[in-house]
């Protein structure tokens, strides 16, 4: 009995946010790589209007104990082309979607804070995530289970090269 309500505690304690930016492929791997993100579910989100479209996207489950939002916030402008309004945005919506003002608020304060990273304007948006639709169990995990497929060796394993290099602190030990 104490375990299950341990298990309960630590799961109701989990918050959650959204993320789209390029392949949900390379987001999930990415994401599923940090420390403190417990599960990484990838499909597609759809906002409101103008963003009501579906788009390829990942919701994460962290433990703020163990990572912050504005941590994940800055691992996810690292990693995608935040700055690059290319011509799939429909497909691959640079974004982060909010369950709350307070995510959206935080977003805001990242965004300010980074921006002298980078030497273009950063246009990932702050939208409400108003749906969301699991991708077929055969494309999960898609990285662990094909890493040695061709996509995962051309566009996911330079940016968990990335993550290696400039966020070390913040990934799960193999």
């Amino acid at each position: 009995m104490y375990n299950f309500q341990l298990k309960e505690y630590l799961i109701k304690s989990l918050e959650k946010i959204a993320f789209g930016g390029g392949c949900h492929w390379c987001t999930e791997a990415v994401f599923q790589a940090i420390k403190g993100v417990k599960k990484v579910e990838q499909g597609f989100i759809a906002s409101t209007a103008p963003n009501d479209s579906f788009s390829e996207g990942v919701i994460v489950h962290f433990d703020p104990q163990c990572i912050l939002l504005e941590q994940l916030i800055e691992i996810h402008l690292h990693t995608h082309k935040s700055t690059s309004n290319h011509s799939f945005r429909s497909k691959y919506r640079s974004a982060m979607y909010y369950y709350d003002k307070t995510q959206e608020s935080a977003f805001a304060k990242a965004v300010l804070k980074l921006q002298p990273q980078f030497s273009d304007p950063i246009i990932t948006k702050a939208l409400p995530l108003i749906t969301f639709k699991l991708n077929d169990e055969s494309f999960l995990d898609y990285f662990k289970r094909n890493p040695d497929a061709p996509f995962c060796t051309r566009y996911i394993d330079p940016k968990l090269e990335k993550l290696q290099k400039e966020y070390a602190n913040w990934i799960k030990e193999s």
